[in-house]
This record gives structure tokens, C-alpha cells and sequence, in this order.
């Protein structure tokens, strides 16, 4: 006998706008970030949003992924200025020429970050003591735009040397990366999300 159906999942509302953003939305928002790559992935992408909307950054994601050398912050902490300007001739990024050039100085940084820590990793989620913050939010308006550990993170990566890391940008890092579970108590993913680590 078949189970009968349960219908549609619920999800955080802001997802529903596309089928790429409900695909990022059910399998990686949120989830525990523990690679020193991808969290440079996360942060590359984070400060070209700036200004726009995430939407639009995942529909460039694959772009950006070949104008930037697969995320490599090695690689990419070694562009010139020709390399730089080759990739802002690439249609398929945000061509804002202080938002590359600010990805290759938070490569340079980033390297020094993992160096002095022993990994990005153990650094950034010293944030929020190494665990995820599980919230239960009932509604989208109860989520804040930033956060007192999200200003605190902003200011350190300032001081090192970080650009398009403001509190806001900070939070929406931390998010995706999964350092705070901000998926509605009713979204189908809360309670997977929470169970991670």
C-alpha cells in the first residue's frame, strides 16, 4: 500500500520566486559550511551581491565559477591587473570593477586569514562558537538584517583587510553558510537544517 501523498512542501517564502532559487533553498541554504574553498566561494559571491539580489548571483554562479578559477583563493590572489581586466570583459559576471578588484585583494587576504588560524574555517565560525545558532522564526520580518555576532565579524574582516563585508552582507554569509539556522519553523528544512552540524 502506498503512502498517500502529503502535498507541497512548505518552504521559507523567499524562495519561491524560481526553481533555482527553491533548489538552493531546499539543498544548501543553511547547511553547516566546513570548507575552506567554499566559504571563499560564499564570501567572493556575497560582496558581488552587494547592492543586488541573490537571485541574480545564482543565476551567474557558473560564470563566476570560470571567471575565477573554480573559486581557488590561490589562484585568484595572484591576478594581475590584465587578469583583472579580462574578467571584467566577461558578460556573464556583475562588471562592477571595484567588486572584482575587491575579490582578488579578499583572495590575498583570505590566504592570510587560513595562515594566521590554522584555516578560514576555524576562524570564521569562532563567530558563533563553533556551532550554529538554531532561531525559530515564525515569520520573514521577525529575520534581522544583521546581528550583534555579524557586526563583530564585519569588523574583524575589515581590520584584516576584507572589502564588501559589511554587517548585512556579514549576516547573509552566515546564513548561507549555515553559522545560523534562519529557516521558518514551518519550512520542511528547519528541523533537517537543525539536526546538522
Amino acid at each position: 500500500m502506498t503512502e498517500p501523498d502529503a502535498g507541497p512542501l512548505t518552504r521559507c517564502g523567499w524562495c519561491e520566486k524560481s526553481a533555482l532559487y527553491r533548489a538552493y533553498h531546499d539543498t544548501e541554504w543553511g547547511v553547516p559550511l566546513h570548507d575552506d574553498r567554499r566559504h571563499f566561494e560564499f564570501i567572493l559571491l556575497d560582496g558581488a551581491q552587494a547592492g543586488l539580489s541573490w537571485e541574480t548571483i545564482l543565476k551567474k554562479r557558473e560564470a563566476y565559477r570560470e571567471a575565477f578559477d573554480g573559486f581557488d583563493p590561490e589562484r585568484v590572489a595572484r591576478y594581475t591587473a590584465s587578469r583583472i581586466a579580462k574578467v571584467l570583459r566577461d558578460p556573464g559576471i556583475v562588471r562592477n570593477r571595484l567588486k572584482v578588484a575587491g575579490a582578488v585583494k579578499n583572495a590575498r587576504v583570505f590566504l592570510a586569514v587560513q595562515e594566521r588560524h590554522g584555516g578560514f574555517d576555524r576562524y570564521i565560525w569562532g563567530f558563533v562558537g563553533g556551532q550554529p545558532k538554531q532561531n525559530r522564526w515564525r515569520t520573514l520580518k521577525q529575520i534581522p538584517a544583521s546581528t550583534p555576532q555579524s557586526e563583530a565579524m564585519s569588523a574583524d574582516l575589515r581590520k584584516a583587510g576584507f572589502t564588501f563585508v559589511g554587517p548585512t552582507i556579514c549576516y547573509a554569509y552566515m546564513q548561507a553558510a549555515g553559522m545560523v539556522n534562519d529557516h521558518l519553523r514551518s519550512c520542511f528544512r528547519h528541523a533537517e537544517v537543525a539536526a546538522l552540524r
